[in-house]
């Protein structure tokens, strides 16, 4: 339900308040799905060896962190601005490096702000999913990040689901072939249906501006 109040985000009681492109609405609250499935199990895994291991750091390091992610920007569901603190800065991070296979980092890097993909352009099908991408081949330690939604109907044209569905490899040509890796997490492909994209290039564990697009099943 639409509503005229205060900014606001969250739950109390029965009642969760959010924002979306029309203005400020509440919905009666919703239990979060917990599916328990492999993919939600190494997230998880991953967060938690980070945790531990930023328990392990020096106070010289965690204040590399901390200065490290005053400068990291992220926006909220209220679309306020925030900085991170040291320990969400250290996750960010090295989750994203452990994500496509690379050895985390102890040390806080220099800050680094990756291009974003230029171009795009999808080929999907019910057997072929490949993004074509420019500039190709990318930049040396640069990945593509590739997350994607379930399958939704050709209509809809607002996605806020988006899943890690694959990683290319560092200087990655284009274009990335994900058709396996997206049937095994949403089922093959189905004509009419519609995939949104949000796609980052990744450097060191910091991530470019996203590419979001979509493609109707052909």
């Amino acid at each position: 339900m639409k509503v005229l109040v205060p900014p606001q985000s969250g739950s109390k009681e029965g009642v969760t308040a959010s924002r979306n492109r029309f203005g400020q609405y509440l919905r009666t609250r919703a239990i979060p799905v917990n599916p328990s499935s492999f993919a939600q199990g190494a997230v998880r895994a991953r967060m938690a060896g980070n945790s531990a291991a930023w328990r392990l750091l020096t106070s010289a390091q965690r204040a590399g962190w901390g200065d490290l992610g005053l400068m990291m920007v992220r926006t909220d569901s209220l679309g306020q601005s925030y900085n991170l603190q040291g320990n969400q800065a250290y996750a960010s991070i090295n989750n994203n490096l452990l994500a496509v296979g690379a050895a985390i980092t102890p040390d806080a890097p220099a800050m680094a702000t990756p291009v974003a993909l230029a171009t795009v352009t999808i080929t999907l099908t019910a057997a072929a999913f490949s993004i074509a991408y420019t500039a190709t081949p990318l930049p040396a330690l640069t990945y593509l990040m590739v997350f994607a939604s379930p399958q939704r109907s050709a209509g809809r044209n607002f996605e806020a689901d988006f899943r890690l569905i694959k990683c290319g490899a560092a200087a990655g040509a284009s274009p990335l072939v994900i058709t396996t890796e997206y049937s095994a997490k949403f089922g093959i492909p189905i004509t009419g249906n519609k995939v949104f994209l949000s796609l980052v290039t990744m450097t060191k564990g910091f991530e470019s501006g996203p590419y979001n697009t979509s493609q109707v099943v052909s």
